[in-house]
C-alpha cells in the first residue's frame, strides 16, 4: 500500500540501508583489525615452518601436537596459568578490603584516595618495572630493611617470587577500580538487617555482600588475569630472562629464535586466545544476573 507515494518496501529499504551506513563503521573495524588477523594467525598456526624462516603452506596438525608434546611448551602454560590465578587471587584478597574501605569513607575522601591508585598510570609501566628491580635487588631497599634487622640478605631478585610481586602490583589497581563501582551500589543496610535477625558478620559477609558484588569480582578478575597470563615484560625483567612464561616464548619464537618460527608461534596464540575466550565466557555468565 503506498503512502504518500512511498511503499511500505521501500521505506523498509531505506531504514535497511540506514541500518548499513550506521554499522559500517564498525563491521570495517572489527573485520579488518581482528576478523583478517584471526584468520592469518589461524592460517600460520597449520602451516609448515621453513628452513630460513620463510613458510611452507602445506597443512598440518604439527605445531600444536608440537605444544602438547613437549615439556617447554607445556610448561609454559601450565606456569603462565598458574601464575596468572594466583596474582588474581592475591589482587582479590588484598583488593576488596582496599575497595570496601574506600566506599565506606566521605565522598571527598573517597576521590583522593581513588586518585592515589590512579597515580601510578602516569608513570610508564617500563620504568616502574625498573623501580621493582632496584627495590629487591641485593642492595635494595628490601634487603637493607632485612638486614637492619640481623637476618641474612635475601635472593629476591631475579626469580619467580619477584615476577609475582611485579604483577601484582601492575595489576592490583584493574581489580580495586571494579570492585569500588560493585561496592557503590552495594546496600550496606542488608548488613545491618542482617545482623538483627541474627547473623554474624562473616555469615552476614559470604552469605549476603560476596554474592551482591559478584558482578565486581568478576570484571576485576578478568581484567587481571587475561593481561597477566599474556605479559612478558615483568617476567622478562624481574625473572632475568630465567623463567618461560606464554608471553616470554612468543616473542622468542616471532623475533629472537634464529629462524623464526612464526607457525609454532601463531598456534601457541591461538590456544592463548581459547583461554581467555574462555574466561571471558566465564565473565559474562557471572554478570549474567546483574544485566537482567
Amino acid at each position: 500500500m503506498a503512502i504518500g507515494g512511498i511503499t511500505a518496501a521501500g521505506a523498509r529499504s531505506g531504514a535497511r540501508r540506514r541500518l548499513a551506513m550506521l554499522l559500517a563503521p564498525g563491521l570495517f573495524w572489527l573485520i579488518a583489525f581482528f576478523a583478517i588477523p584471526l584468520v592469518v594467525v589461524l592460517a600460520y598456526s597449520v602451516a609448515v615452518p621453513g628452513p630460513t624462516g620463510r613458510v611452507e603452506w602445506r597443512f598440518t596438525l604439527e605445531n600444536y601436537q608440537r605444544l602438547f608434546g613437549e615439556t617447554l611448551y607445556v610448561s609454559a602454560y601450565v606456569r603462565s596459568l598458574w601464575v596468572g590465578l594466583l596474582t588474581t587471587l592475591i589482587c582479590l584478597v588484598a583488593g576488596y578490603p582496599l575497595a570496601l574501605f574506600i566506599v565506606r569513607q566521605p565522598p571527598a575522601w573517597r576521590a583522593a584516595l581513588l586518585f592515589l591508585i590512579l597515580i601510578p598510570f602516569w608513570t610508564n609501566f617500563l620504568v616502574r618495572t625498573y623501580a621493582w628491580m632496584i627495590i629487591l635487588s641485593n642492595n635494595g631497599i628490601v634487603n637493607t630493611a632485612i638486614q637492619s634487622l640481623g637476618l641474612p640478605r635475601q635472593i629476591l631478585y631475579p626469580g619467580e617470587g619477584a615476577v609475582l610481586v611485579g604483577l601484582v602490583y601492575g595489576q592490583l589497581p584493574f581489580m580495586v577500580l571494579p570492585l569500588v563501582a560493585a561496592l557503590d551500589r552495594f546496600d550496606f543496610t542488608l548488613m545491618e538487617a542482617a545482623a538483627d535477625l541474627g547473623a554474624s558478620r562473616r555469615r552476614a559477609f559470604w552469605r549476603i555482600m560476596l554474592p551482591l558484588t559478584a558482578p565486581g569480582i568478576a570484571a576485576g578478575s578478568v581484567l587481571v588475569f587475561i593481561p597477566t597470563v599474556g605479559q612478558f615484560v615483568v617476567s622478562d625483567l624481574l625473572g632475568g630472562a630465567k623463567v618461560d612464561f606464554l608471553g616470554n616464548l612468543l616473542q622468542r619464537l616471532f623475533t629472537r629464535s634464529n629462524p623464526p618460527n612464526w607457525p609454532l608461534g601463531s598456534a601457541m596464540a591461538v590456544i592463548f586466545m581459547v583461554v581467555l575466550t574462555v574466561a571471558i565466557v566465564a565473565y559474562f555468565r557471572a554478570t549474567a544476573e546483574e544485566r537482567r
